[in-house]
């Protein structure tokens, strides 16, 4: 299992177009459905890698708990499903389900949206504002699948509350880690390794 960090996209990029499927309700999902939040939170994850197990009822519990906030969140997975069938779209949506999450999960086929984002692992979160300009790209907290620490969702949480109190997120973020984005042969982006 290799470990793989968040790229750190630069602070202020603005959230690049995206136009998906959600694996659940087969309704597209672009940048343009979260127009006029006050945030829009952008998750790479996948079903199979250990680093999202750890963590994904905090992700469902994000949902659940920022649904009512106006911030837009959407998941993505973005791997290659011929060599990780784990990942493919019918197991997407039986682990939304599962988890009950209250925000669609989209599937990159063609991985541009992933190479878009510069997302490196998962799980790698990106935070936009209300103009749709990155505020925060980093961990969901401290905890790791073998560090003993308790899933909270502290740092992601934080900035999340700091942008809904219309203030700034300090620039001061630690990279999330996780698993590499499983690119298809030949398509593995510049940025990557």
């Amino acid at each position: 299992m290799a470990l793989t960090a968040s790229t750190m996209l630069p602070l202020g990029t603005k959230a690049p177009h995206f136009q998906l499927l959600d694996v659940v309700s087969g309704k597209t999902i672009s940048l343009a459905t979260f127009a006029g939040k006050k945030a829009l939170l952008v998750m790479f994850i996948c079903k199979h890698c250990p680093f999202v197990k750890h963590v994904q009822v905090e992700l469902a519990n994000l949902g659940k708990d920022y649904v009512s906030r106006d911030v837009g969140i959407v998941a993505i997975s973005s791997n290659d499903v011929k060599n990780y069938p784990d990942d493919a779209p019918e197991q997407l949506k039986a682990i939304a389900q599962e988890l009950s999450f209250t925000f669609p999960l989209c599937y990159d086929e063609s991985q541009e949206t992933a190479k878009a984002y510069t997302a490196a692992c998962t799980p790698d979160f990106f935070l936009f504002d209300a103009d749709q300009k990155l505020v925060y790209r980093g961990q969901l907290d401290d905890s790791r699948p073998s560090n003993g620490k308790p899933v909270t969702g502290e740092d992601l949480r934080a900035a999340l509350d700091v942008i809904l109190a219309g203030q700034s997120v300090s620039s001061e973020q630690k990279p999330s880690v996780g698993c590499n984005i499983k690119w298809k042969p030949g398509n593995e982006p510049s940025y990557y390794g």
